[in-house]
């Protein structure tokens, strides 16, 4: 896996953890993380094992234990409500890492007992899927964790210089950001994502009850993957894969809570030609992800889809920026029925920043007028000239 060490995320938590202080008063000499415990989200592969124990190696002065609950004697060891099983086990120690905690039975009673009887220590637990572990510790831990998504590597976690940045962006268009293909060779890089999308991606989803159908599944991700930057309509996609529009959400929730894919609504408010809320685009966290899913790897300029490539990578990169830097928004595309469009919407605290993505910097553009003078919106055109000013820095 590559280990580059500049994670954002990492950043963040680890400055957290050694900060002493909130605005400047001493709370009684511990982190502003006292009392709350961190959970990291993050699909397979993404690399939070690997972010955890930088963490930790940042943090070598303090005494740390390091639990993974892949290990099945690991596990059964803190599958326990038993309070003084869990003080002799969690005592003593300044940060106690739980990974892959979805595997344990019964881990927000765990957590919690953890967090309520032993509040010296510093908890860090780390989960493959977000709904897997919400349904086992969002009640009990209610009030009690910060909560943080670990995506892909960003541009700007990457680290690189401008020149060297420029010369791999087509490749990042084909093969994605995931830790361990990023730097890899083109077949390497290949191989990884097809081992990736083969096992490792879906384990979590089908490891659900009810969960059954690998192949609709499957022919649900490629359907999805052949219109990102399209408008999606779930009884379309209900009827060509044979299976009820109620199934089709079922699964679109569940791969979004994965972290495979996420969905944009649209933006409507004021105008009656709008189209409404219940418009949708699809869009992958992981173009690597999303290219392997339906075997694309052939070069750009061989490529009919290279417009929806850039629209996804823009899109994926400002959620990623902003996540990065905790700046929570509400993200939406726009169009009328006259066909006028926005790419992409950011609100801010009320603010709205539109967004229009176009991989040619030759490309016309011609700005929304309907809704920059309704919504007095900012606009921003990115291309392949001017990326790395607008994403990276």
């Amino acid at each position: 896996m590559c280990k580059i060490k500049n994670r954002d995320l990492l950043r963040l938590i680890n400055d957290e953890l050694c900060d002493t202080s909130v605005n400047g008063t001493s709370v009684n000499g511990t982190s502003v993380f006292a009392h709350k415990t961190v959970v990291i989200y993050g699909t397979r592969r993404v690399g939070k094992t690997t972010l955890v124990q930088q963490l930790l190696a940042q943090n070598s002065n303090k005494t740390v234990k390091y639990f993974s609950c892949e290990d099945v004697e690991t596990r059964m060891s803190i599958e326990t409500t038993n309070t003084e099983a869990l003080k002799s086990i969690f005592q003593g120690y300044d940060i106690v890492v739980i990974d892959e905690a979805q595997a344990a039975d019964k881990i927000g009673l765990t957590l919690k007992i953890i967090h309520d009887f032993i509040p010296e220590v510093q908890l860090i637990v780390t989960g493959s899927s977000s709904f897997d572990l919400s349904n086992k510790i969002g009640e009990p831990l209610v009030g009690r964790a910060f909560y943080y998504k670990l995506y892909p590597f960003s541009l700007r976690e990457l680290n690189y210089d401008y020149i060297k940045m420029r010369s791999i962006i087509d490749h990042i268009l084909r093969f994605g950001l995931y830790p361990t293909v990023v730097e890899k060779t083109e077949e390497k890089a290949k191989k990884e994502l097809l081992d990736l999308t083969n096992g490792y991606l879906y384990k979590d989803i089908l490891a659900i009850e009810g969960i059954r159908h690998s192949k609709v599944l499957l022919n649900l991700l490629i359907a999805l993957a052949l219109q990102i930057g399209n408008e999606v309509s779930y009884n379309e996609l209900a009827n060509k894969l044979g299976i009820s529009a109620n199934t089709v959400i079922k699964y679109v929730d569940l791969l979004e809570k994965c972290f495979i894919i996420f969905e944009l609504t649209a933006f409507s408010r004021n105008l009656r030609n709008e189209v409404g809320r219940k418009s949708k685009k699809i869009y992958f966290y992981d173009l690597g992800v999303r290219n392997a899913i339906i075997n694309a790897f052939a070069p750009l300029e061989m490529r009919a889809d290279v417009g929806a490539l850039w629209e996804n990578f823009c899109i994926v990169e400002l959620i990623k920026k902003a996540n990065n830097n905790q700046q929570f928004s509400n993200n939406y595309f726009w169009r009328t029925y006259e066909q006028q469009e926005v790419d992409f919407i950011e609100e801010y605290d009320g603010v709205l920043h539109a967004y229009e993505f176009k991989y040619s910097p030759k490309a016309k553009v011609k700005p929304p007028k309907l809704f920059l003078e309704t919504y007095q919106s900012e606009f921003t055109v990115i291309h392949k000239d001017n990326w790395y000013e607008k994403l990276v820095k």
